[in-house]
């Protein structure tokens, strides 16, 4: 009789990992500055004539892309079977016994 063994599905980290909250927020960061490089008022005196919104806006918006592509591609894999913390009598919080 034989039997078809599956691999385990492995647990991923999700939208708990890391680098999909930095992604997002710079994701947020670049084009709400894209947008004030293109739309808002052109102060080119203080920056050497260079729109530097619309560029950091590009930067950032580009550094996020790499952030959550980075995240898909490489997912942090959640071991199943993590052990509890013993229980430390320094740390604050409520005590067990």
């Amino acid at each position: 009789m034989a039997t078809t063994s599956q691999p385990a599905k492995k647990h991923t980290a999700g939208a708990f990992d890391i680098r999909n909250f930095i992604g997002v927020l710079l994701g947020i960061f670049g084009v709400v500055l894209l947008f004030m490089g293109l739309f808002a008022d052109k102060e080119y005196a203080k920056t050497g004539n260079i729109n530097a919104n619309l560029w950091a806006g590009i930067v950032l918006v580009v550094v996020s892309a790499v952030f959550i592509t980075w995240a898909r591609l490489r997912p942090i894999i959640v071991p199943d079977d993590v052990e509890a913390p013993a229980v430390d009598p320094t740390r604050p919080g409520p005590t067990r016994h």
